[in-house]
């Protein structure tokens, strides 16, 4: 999935706007304006990947932003993994056909855990299995209700159902710039031989480079990369 450790910009969509939350909560939103500029901005200073999010998607439980990533995917040439709304198969392989690379699963995944399987059956490397944690445990439909998963638990049983990587979100510090948890990263990383894609509390280089030494494959950044805190040249580097 990836070569070498990477930094993903978010470009996360809200009401056909890239909007960053606060610790996912609708309302909290600063907005930076059409998501193909911010793409766009991304791949010029040399992000490999993009992480988009249909926000209203997560939220409302089936895609609602199909046409600002539609237009993301038209105008960039790097992989894009996608995720927010994703219920179905169908809806999975509606964007692997069109040219996604990956699929992220969170709500989906934990309610129907082999609709994982069924995917990886026809795209062996197109799901990434989002695991959201907020106090411990696995928060889904917009990371709202609990489910009692233990995150570290939870990534080993979707490695044995095909996910090709798992997303894990610390949910209690993103969007706020805190800073990074890099022992619950650590934990979920030592639970599976997927490659584990970290995000959440990015707010300097030094997070970034915890996050690569507890392990993770990549590291999603969001609010740090809008607010200026560092550029993705400079973390990129770092």
């Amino acid at each position: 999935m990836f070569q070498s450790f990477e930094v993903v910009p978010a470009v996360d969509v809200e009401d056909g706007e890239t909007v960053q939350l606060v610790g996912g909560e609708r309302g909290t939103g600063t907005r930076y304006g059409d998501p193909v500029a911010a793409a766009e901005r991304w791949v010029d200073e040399g992000a490999r990947t993009l992480h988009l999010v249909d926000l209203d998607g997560a939220f409302e439980g089936e895609r609602q932003n199909t046409e600002a990533i539609a237009a993301v995917a038209e105008r960039v040439d790097v992989a894009l993994q996608v995720g927010g709304g994703i219920r179905t198969k169908d809806d999975a392989l509606s964007l692997l056909n069109a040219g996604v690379d990956r699929v992220i699963l969170g709500t989906a995944a934990v309610e129907e855990p082999d609709l994982v399987e069924r995917i990886a059956d026809a795209y062996p490397d197109g799901v990434l299995v989002s695991l959201d944690a907020s106090d411990g445990e696995v928060v889904v439909s917009g990371w709202t209700e609990g489910t009692g998963l233990d995150p570290a638990e939870a990534a080993a049983r979707y490695e044995d159902l095909g996910a090709a990587g798992v997303l894990f979100t610390d949910v209690d510090v993103e969007g706020r710039m805190g800073g990074v948890r890099a022992d619950r990263v650590r934990r979920v990383v030592d639970a599976t031989e997927s490659p584990v894609v970290a995000s959440g509390g990015v707010a300097t280089l030094d997070d970034v480079r915890a996050l690569r030494e507890a392990g993770a494959a990549a590291v999603v950044v969001g609010t740090a990369l809008y607010e200026g805190a560092f550029t993705l040249t400079e973390a990129l580097a770092a």
